[in-house]
């Protein structure tokens, strides 16, 4: 797993507030809220080089939409508009060209900022952008050859205990104390159930299985799982293949027996699960649907398929 490195490229200059700022200048203070009671929300979105050279970020709108409404859910106000955020995030990328030319992981942050602390506090809003080098986020060898997950002690918490359609920091400790778990075991990503005991999602990932007849099933949106855009843009892709999904619950078992198992996210994109809990998932290495997804997924970031440039907001 390459998922953190001394020697990772990373952005210049920041937007913090509404105004770059050098990346060493981006700080908060000690007594900033969310640090001490975790009340944030954030996105993790990508650029990438498409095959004219140009620099592309897949599905910004759609990201900054999430990330104002993972906002609202939490009650907090946001000073900027889903076109300012979108500007800036363009905005960073456009002030350091040299910096990504093959392609970035832009990171927003909206968080409660220093004053009064205390849980009733409501201080002002806090909003930066940043970006970095990002390769995959399960490994350049997971990404081709598929990486072994375990199911979690840890649950996927209920739909009344979190807020399970915004990207919300403090709820993320779930999901890190699931990835350190597997980690330790051995395992490069943990499988959540959620509390009836039915696949809900990976730490960090959206989760599909291919049965042996060809079933494409997905966990559906009235489980406590994020509405993963990666996901979405998945679905698109397996119904103009023709392929049907059926969004429902599943049973970990259906994950053993099954003859492919892959992941979706932005920093995930699509990778392919060999083994769940010491079991070999179908012949063991991406299967044939899995491996068809991640090309068509790759081509339709990259700028390949005239169908899907309206997903593209090019720097």
């Amino acid at each position: 797993m390459s998922q953190a490195s001394t020697s990772v490229v990373k952005a210049d200059q920041v937007w913090l507030d509404g105004r770059l700022v050098p990346w060493e200048a981006a700080n908060v203070h000690v007594m900033t809220h969310a640090l001490h009671y975790g009340l944030g929300v954030f996105e993790g979105i990508r650029a990438y080089k498409t095959k004219d050279g140009r620099l592309a970020i897949f599905r910004l709108r759609e990201h900054i939409r999430r990330f104002l409404d993972s906002a609202h859910i939490i009650m907090m106000k946001l000073p900027y508009t889903e076109d300012q955020l979108m500007e800036a995030c363009c905005e960073v990328l456009r002030a350091q060209p040299h910096r990504f030319p093959n392609g970035a992981y832009l990171r927003p942050i909206a968080f409660m900022g220093d004053g009064a602390m205390g849980l009733g506090a409501v201080n002002p809003t806090r909003v930066a952008i940043t970006a970095w080098e990002w390769g995959s986020y399960l490994g350049d060898k997971g990404l081709k050859e598929g990486i072994r997950a375990k199911v979690s002690s840890f649950t996927r918490m209920h739909v009344n205990v979190n807020m399970v359609r915004g990207k919300i920091s403090g709820q993320y400790v779930n999901s890190i104390l699931a990835k350190r778990e597997a980690v330790l075991a051995g395992y490069d990503e943990a499988i959540l159930l959620d509390i009836s005991g039915f696949v809900a999602e990976a730490s960090g990932e959206n989760i599909f299985c291919v049965g042996r007849h060809g079933v494409v099933r997905t966990p559906s949106l009235s489980s406590p799982i994020l509405r993963g855009i990666t996901r979405d843009t998945v679905l698109e892709l397996l119904k103009d293949m023709g392929r049907e999904v059926q969004e429902v619950s599943f049973t970990r078992d259906a994950l053993y027996i099954a003859g492919e198992v892959f992941f979706t996210g932005t920093a995930a994109e699509v990778t392919p699960v060999r083994e769940v809990d010491n079991r070999q998932v179908g012949e063991g290495a991406a299967g044939p649907l899995t491996k068809a997804v991640q090309e068509a997924y790759f081509r339709v970031v990259r700028g390949h398929e005239p169908k899907y440039l309206q997903w593209l907001s090019f720097v």
